[in-house]
């Protein structure tokens, strides 16, 4: 596949020269302005106008056309970017949310003006409980890891509620997601790292060595980073709840498993999950996220506020949760994901157990044409099945030939693929962490794995030129070090120009 990435040098569009009007404002309009100004406090009212370029309609279409040429997302090419589940997003469901049914309401409106919302969210809930063997779910959280977190703080209040003060210590596998331990710090937990066996399963005799009476729980994925389900994960369950600790699931990588196996059917207490991942809301600009969490047995009563409940009339906002943790941000959740989710089951149906069995299907046929390329290693669970990704190592690559897995994903680019996920699992030397989803047809496999196959072939043959990529691509290789460096790093343009006018590093 011949790919040239768009390369313009655009400017800021605050650079653009400013100054000849491209439209008039009405002098009615210029009066009832100034009348609603003199009522507000002069305090609060700016001196001068706000620094907004006067410029045309045609420049600023094509500005953003051109940024829009220098970018990729999944609807140029895949994102493989592994326990990221970058899906394609259904265009019907960004219709149907952008719908002003949706768009229009507002969060303080009476709840009998916003029924069908409502029942949206509702009958979401209760899909989303049945998907994961839960009693009760709640949209509340606005992303994956508020969700984590909410989830950690329901599980230190129901211990303290139980008398278990003591119980301060989270298990927390070393192949986890970074938000993981992060969580469970903020909640006030001390974590204790178990490591994987050779097989890739999360070690349970290291989890019994460690599990006691200060163990408040553990938190995992299953299945894992490796892309591997625990195949213990039973007598894991056994294991904690035997010292009256709670098992909470990090639903980053329910793709593998969705509509085939639940968590609760595993013994997991608490589940949160990602709309922008399993249910193909957008992620990043595309988003906002959306955070659910579900939770039974005795745990629904400590589950964030308010869920939607009917009375057989109407629907309406429950706030009266026994033991509520309480609100992790204010009103009802991120409702537009919630929508587009909602899109995406319902047009599944029963079908949605194919959802894991494509996206498993399309990993272990990528695995089976990558694992013989010459530097090529899977460091656990050799000759294993995958789920919904796979993690191979380029540690060989790089020790016979001076590659590493980034220059490998740099290559990737000048090919037309975005990169997968790269040096995680940490345990994982120069790893390259790969999840296709379902969304991607066998031919896009098939050149992706032959993009791979010549990438290793260069390696050997001219490793230099690898290190030279990307060539092809709006930007070059940048200096890694210096672009994540905070004096370097300008999140806003007034930053950048105050720091250009000190004669400071701006970019």
């Amino acid at each position: 596949m011949v790919f040239r990435q768009a390369k313009w040098g655009e400017k800021v569009i605050l650079e653009y020269p400013s100054g000849k009007p491209t439209f008039v404002i009405d002098e009615d309009f210029t009066d009832m302005g100034r009348e609603y100004l003199s009522r507000l406090p002069q305090d609060i009212v700016r001196r001068e106008p706000p620094s907004i370029p006067d410029i045309s309609e045609v420049e600023v279409a094509r500005h953003f056309t051109r940024l829009s040429q220098m970018a990729y997302g999944v609807d140029t090419g895949p994102v493989p970017l592994g326990s990221c589940t970058m899906k394609y997003n259904p265009k019907v469901n960004e219709e149907v949310a952008s719908w002003e049914e949706f768009t229009a309401i507002h969060p303080y409106q009476d709840e009998e003006t916003v029924q069908g919302v409502l029942q949206i969210i509702y009958e979401l809930q209760k899909w989303l409980a049945d998907l994961t063997g839960m009693d009760v779910c709640t949209i509340h959280p606005p992303a994956g890891a508020a969700g984590e977190f909410a989830g950690a703080l329901m599980i230190k209040k129901y211990l303290i509620d139980k008398g278990f003060e003591n119980k301060d210590e989270m298990i927390v596998p070393e192949s986890a997601h970074g938000t993981n331990p992060a969580s469970a710090v903020m909640a006030g937990f001390k974590v204790v790292k178990v490591p994987a066996n050779e097989a890739g399963d999360t070690d349970l005799e290291a989890i019994k060595a460690v599990a006691g009476e200060r163990t408040a729980g553990i938190m995992l994925t299953n299945p894992s980073t490796l892309g591997l389900f625990e195949s213990r994960i039973l007598e894991i369950a056994d294991t904690i709840h035997s010292v009256n600790g709670l098992l909470y699931y990090d639903g980053a990588n329910l793709n593998g498993i969705l509509g085939i196996v639940r968590p609760g059917d595993m013994g997991f207490d608490v589940v949160h999950l990602n709309l922008h991942k399993t249910f193909s809301t957008p992620h990043g600009g595309g988003g906002p996220g959306g955070g659910v969490l579900c939770a039974k047995g005795p745990l629904k009563d400590y589950i964030p506020v308010p869920l939607v409940d009917y009375d057989g009339r109407k629907y309406y906002l429950n706030y009266g949760i026994p033991r509520t943790i309480g609100r992790i941000t204010w009103f009802y959740g991120n409702v537009i994901p919630a929508v587009k989710a909602f899109m995406y089951i319902l047009a599944l149906g029963p079908a949605i157990r194919e959802v894991a069995e494509i996206a498993v299907l399309n990993t272990n046929y990528l695995m089976k044409k990558l694992v013989d390329l010459p530097g090529v290693d899977l460091i656990y669970g050799k000759g294993r099945w995958r789920k919904h990704e796979v993690v191979i190592s380029f540690d060989r690559l790089h020790k016979e030939t001076g590659v590493s897995a980034e220059d490998v994903a740099k290559a990737l680019l000048d090919r037309g693929f975005h990169a997968p996920t790269i040096y995680f699992p940490l345990i994982v030397p120069e790893a390259h962490m790969i999840e296709l989803t379902e969304s991607e047809p066998i031919e896009m496999i098939d050149a992706i794995a032959e993009a791979y196959r010549e990438i290793v072939k260069k390696a050997y043959e001219a490793p230099e030129e690898i290190k030279k990529t990307p060539r092809n691509t709006a930007v070059g290789r940048l200096d890694l070090m210096l672009a994540n460096h905070p004096r370097t790093v300008s999140p806003t343009y007034k930053l950048m120009k105050e720091r250009l006018l000190r004669g400071e590093p701006g970019k």
